[in-house]
């Protein structure tokens, strides 16, 4: 399991949407040319921002990326899948078929203090993402790197020998089995530089050293961060970061709800700033009224695929033909409405496990019916698998923080319509954790759940959902579906390095799982954010879902 459960359903649970018609043409964001200066101010729900990054699961284009720069970056447009391209170093190369990475870091790198940023910066940075007390951050490197399973942090005066500094600009990662989406790996948190020998002290997320365009000039918890200008930050060496605005202002705490209103209003500073939460569907249609709101929506072509998850290793639901029959059961049109009001509005019905804007993707459908389901063709299914007269008092589990029972009614009321009879308990979050975590021996029968991975690979998207070693004990493997055939074809796409051939057997994979329907996959959810008139610069790309903090400027 490579990110805590809780934060992968609050950050992508929430179901986003786009607005009817008037944001069809408003994926690519304001046609407004932003000029270098300025105050940028970002309103958040949230009350707190782990500067740290090694505690830290940001996206490497939102908020952390303004701050602390990467051994890699993401490049993401409208129209194009992600690219992995250099920031601090380049993308990489390997001598040995994906086992082996050395990377050079460009020259004349600084940290906001001045001081020159070297390999060994880098390799403590990953290295104290190991130690207990920093845990909680991205960490798909802790089992691919030899002896990380076993290492425990740099606090204790040990290095973690598989990284290798031979001189101040290089750096050489030697993996456990060969991996070739170790390019991005080297884009998440972690791959940030910390000054060696900095970073023991628990608030370092609150005075953390900057590499990126922006350094941390105060922080109170709860109310906001002032972001200031890195004198340097050399913009002629960051290829991923426009560094536009003079400082940056993250309000927290605040109202999703109100910063629409405010931003909607768009007056004195919220003319500066936007939303980072996604606009509520009732939000969206009261912006409708007003058209000067409305033209500064701006949707996602997609999202995570919401999916209902089956589990596996109980029956009846290790019955394959009994499975089948909940994708055509299950009526994705009323999930879409029970989502967002209308299915415009809640994203596309979804096919594939593989969201959409990843390199490499296939369309395709296993099971091809309308929108509304077919309940006599599931019917049929649970005859033929001895079940003619329907199942009764399925278990369907919910976390109650995400707000899903209408979604879960809408399933209900499907299932029904096949003579499939559940009951649906809403957990506290963590009597659901402890249900969905348990190694063995859980008794949901069924759970909802989203997913967008942490980086542009399908590999993100597959193997954290359904590899063995993802089953309980914190994976996200909520179907418990265990099949060693798929595990060493995830295995085998994960080791090549060639992205497009990797794509396509990424794809092999779709569709391999798909044909033993662990999941019902319901819909790629849209993300709506709302910013303010002199916001410009603000898109979303097709992937991910939400807007490239590091391109934003404002207008004049």
């Amino acid at each position: 399991m490579y990110r805590k459960k809780l934060l992968a359903v609050v950050l992508l649970g929430a179901l986003g949407v786009s607005a009817c018609g008037a944001n069809d043409q408003k994926t690519s964001g304001d046609a407004a040319k932003p000029e270098k200066g300025g105050t940028l101010r970002i309103l958040s729900e949230s009350r707190s921002i782990n500067f740290d990054p090694a505690k830290s699961q940001s996206l490497a284009i939102t908020t952390l990326g303004l701050v602390h720069r990467r051994l890699t970056g993401w490049q993401n447009a409208v129209g194009r899948p992600a690219k992995v391209v250099p920031d601090l170093a380049d993308t990489g190369k390997t001598t040995d078929n994906g086992k082996t990475w050395t990377f050079v870091l460009q020259d004349g790198l600084k940290f906001s203090d001045g001081t020159p940023i070297t390999s060994a910066d880098v390799k403590w940075g990953v290295e104290r993402s190991f130690a207990p007390a920093f845990s909680g951050g991205l960490g798909y490197h802790k089992a691919l790197l030899v002896g990380g399973p076993d290492y425990k942090g740099p606090f204790e005066g040990k290095e973690l020998d598989s990284i290798e500094t031979p001189d101040p600009k290089t750096i050489t990662f030697k993996l456990s089995r060969p991996y070739g989406d170790w390019p991005w790996v080297v884009s998440t948190p972690a791959f940030a530089p910390v000054p060696k020998g900095k970073g023991a002290e628990a608030d370092y997320a609150e005075h953390a050293v900057a590499s990126g365009p922006y350094q941390i000039a105060s922080y109170q918890k709860g109310v906001e961060a002032k972001l200031s200008r890195n004198p340097n930050w050399d913009p002629a060496k960051d290829q991923v970061r426009a560094g536009l605005p003079d400082s940056v202002v993250v309000q927290l705490g605040q109202d999703a709800s109100v910063v629409s209103q405010r931003l909607a209003a768009d007056s004195g500073d919220d003319k500066f700033a936007f939303g980072s939460s996604f606009v509520s569907p009732a939000q969206l249609a009261q912006l409708q009224a007003n058209p000067s709101a409305k033209s500064r929506v701006v949707t996602s072509k997609s999202g995570a695929v919401a999916y209902l998850a089956l589990n596996t290793q109980k029956a009846p639901l290790n019955n394959l033909k009994v499975r089948q029959a909940l994708q055509y059961a299950v009526n994705k049109a009323a999930y879409q409405v029970a989502s967002a009001g209308t299915a415009a509005l809640a994203g596309d019905t979804a096919s594939t496990l593989i969201t959409q804007g990843i390199e490499g993707r296939e369309q395709f459908d296993l099971y091809p019916t309308k929108p509304e389901g077919d309940p006599e063709k599931a019917k049929q299914l649970l005859a033929e698998a001895g079940f003619p007269n329907g199942l009764d008092n399925l278990q369907l589990v919910l976390n109650k923080s995400n707000n899903q029972t209408d979604k879960a009614e809408a399933i209900q009321a499907a299932l029904a319509k096949a003579n499939i009879k559940i009951n649906i308990r809403s957990l506290e979050e963590d009597a659901y954790e402890t249900e969905t975590n348990l190694a063995t021996n859980p008794t949901y029968d069924l759970t909802l759940s989203s997913w967008q991975p942490d980086f542009p690979s399908a590999n993100a998207n597959i193997q954290p959902l359904f590899a063995s070693s993802e089953i309980g004990n914190g994976g996200y493997n909520l179907s418990r579906y265990s099949n060693p055939e798929v595990d060493k074809l995830i295995e085998e796409a994960q080791s090549t390095v060639d992205p497009a051939e990797a794509g396509k057997k990424w794809a092999a994979v779709d569709k391999r799982i798909l044909q033993d329907s662990p999941v019902v996959p319901l819909i790629y959810t849209r993300n709506s954010f709302i910013h303010g008139s002199k916001v410009g610069n603000f898109f979303i790309a097709d992937f991910p879902a939400y807007p490239n903090y590091l391109q934003v400027g404002l207008t004049k």
